[in-house]
């Protein structure tokens, strides 16, 4: 048996037990919570019940009072609305008491019985005793019946870019020092989108926190030699199976966005949806580098060598440039140029430039 397979091994059974452990604990902690605790912890809930159903009432009150404000509807409507809404919950707090009531008595009537009390928790299943199944796995369900805000001008999403990276510079052309197909960038962060305008859709703020990764793969077996203020690409003593320079930022990027959108609307909210629509954003990027590293990968005396050189190699620590994408529902193109330069304070800027695609994924 080899070392991975023996990890894994010791690895299964650490959940295994683990797990057992788990149940066991679970198993304890139901059958020491008396019958009477659980009645009086029910007796609470009903409570909370009717404080939960007034204040989902108040907010679908809210609701409606917006819509008939923006002249959505008549003051007639808005009047059947608030009726059909207080009924509603009116009947949810008998309905959720009688099952709360119901519990009551179950536990009266049997000493030993075991279960979740429901309206506000409810429990996942690994594990058995003679009674129930549990575990201590727990769910809060409290809001599940919390009504949708009427108008939602902020959403989120997580965004994620990738494509090819190089430099621009005086007196050089595109792909003269780094490798077009080789060098590239990552970028990973999340993103909150806010409608600019109260009754359209058509111009929306974008902005967010992200991590980006430039790679350069420098040709010619070239590597970069810091030499005080002074940073170069150098030939290295031997060929060179690899020459990569990597450089880690932080940035907030903030961008206008344009474009059509659906708007779907229900009862009590609506919502604008660009999903399948065409957009365009315009706009930029701030923020600090974070990490600067060297990857040199050669042979030496017929030995394989891999170094990995982290120093700043006077590269900026502040990152700001322009941005920008045109893209389709989730999927775009992306560019982003620095304005700053890759290496401060050298006689020729070298400014670092990406195309690839964007996802935003709502």
């Amino acid at each position: 048996m080899n070392t991975i397979t023996k990890h894994v091994v010791l690895l299964g059974l650490c959940l295994i037990l683990g797990q057992i452990h788990a149940q066991e604990q679970v198993k304890d902690t139901i059958k020491t919570e008396t019958n009477s605790y659980k009645v009086v912890r029910l007796t609470d809930l009903k409570k909370t019940i009717k404080t939960e159903e007034r204040e989902f009432l108040k907010i679908e009150v809210e609701a409606i009072n917006l819509r008939l404000k923006e002249g959505g509807i008549t003051t007639e409507k808005a009047d059947e609305l608030k009726k059909e809404a207080a009924q509603k919950r009116a009947l949810n707090i008998e309905s959720r008491i009688a099952i709360v009531d119901r519990k009551i008595d179950l536990l009266k009537r049997n000493d030993d019985y075991v279960f979740s009390d429901g309206s506000s928790v409810s429990i996942i299943g690994v594990g058995k005793d003679e009674n129930k199944t549990f575990a201590g796995v727990m769910i809060n369900n409290n809001k599940i019946n919390k009504p949708k805000k009427y108008d939602k001008r902020t959403t989120s999403d997580f965004v994620f870019a990738i494509g090819f990276n190089n430099t621009l510079s005086e007196g050089k052309d595109l792909g003269d020092d780094y490798s077009v197909m080789g060098s590239g960038f990552v970028e990973l962060g999340w993103a909150w989108k806010t409608r600019l305008l109260k009754n359209s859709n058509a111009v929306r703020l974008k902005y967010g926190l992200s991590f980006q990764w430039n790679k350069l793969n420098a040709k010619n077996d070239k590597y970069f030699e810091q030499n005080g203020d002074v940073t170069t690409l150098e030939e290295f003593p031997v060929g060179l199976k690899e020459s990569q320079f990597r450089v880690t930022n932080l940035v907030v990027p903030v961008h206008f966005e344009f474009g059509p959108s659906k708007k779907i609307e229900k009862d009590n909210y609506f919502r604008y949806s660009t999903q399948d629509k065409f957009k365009v954003g315009l706009g930029g990027y701030a923020g600090v580098r974070l990490a600067t590293q060297q990857k040199l990968n050669y042979k030496e005396d017929g030995d394989r060598v891999k170094q990995r050189i982290n120093k700043n190699y006077n590269a900026s620590d502040f990152v700001y440039g322009l941005s920008a994408y045109v893209g389709y529902g989730s999927i775009g193109v992306y560019a982003k140029y620095d304005l700053n330069p890759l290496f401060k304070d050298q006689l020729v800027d070298q400014n670092n430039i990406s195309l690839g695609f964007r996802f935003d994924l709502d």
